[in-house]
């Protein structure tokens, strides 16, 4: 499952490279592609990171009608959540740097695929399968001072490593 996610993210953080190569974060002194898997950053009490995609993975299940094949395939929701403040006194275009977020999360999760690879060496290693995804759920939008706030959520699909006895 470790491969799924793995690849899910680093197509993510290629793709927004490529889409808005000036959307980056600086974590621990390095600048990067402002895609940040939470359970893999440092663990602090800062809030998350503005104006980055801040993804957080739900629990695996197997999709129903799957579970007795010999490889079933198995889905975990992938939630995005993301703030945008604004650039202008007052905030007053923050509606704008949200919806520019909104645009962007629609083109990194286009095509809805990726290849699955062990992402641990250098270069990757094709796992010969592929991982896939439906479109985003947006939630509300959150009001907070001086900012607003989303969440969107999306099924990421794939099959396992191993066969199931």
């Amino acid at each position: 499952m470790q491969f799924a996610k793995d690849s899910f993210y680093i197509a993510l953080r290629d793709r927004l490279a490529a889409v808005n190569p000036a959307r980056t974060v600086v974590v621990e002194g390095r600048m990067r592609p402002a895609v940040l898997v939470d359970e893999n950053e440092p663990a602090n009490s800062a809030p998350p990171l503005p104006n980055a995609f801040h993804l957080t993975w739900g629990i695996p299940a197997f999709v129903k009608g799957t579970e007795f094949a010999r490889r079933p395939l198995m889905k975990i929701d992938c939630l995005f959540f993301y703030r945008a403040g604004g650039a202008q006194p007052g905030a007053v275009d923050r509606g704008r740097a949200l919806a520019a977020l909104d645009s962007e999360l629609l083109r990194l999760v286009s095509p809805p695929r990726t290849p699955k690879c062990d992402c641990a060496p250098t270069p990757p290693v094709s796992l010969g399968s592929t991982v896939f995804w439906g479109l985003p759920e947006f939630g509300d939008i959150e009001i907070a001072p001086d900012e607003l706030k989303r969440k969107a959520r999306l099924a990421v699909f794939f099959f396992p490593e191993v066969d199931q006895a």
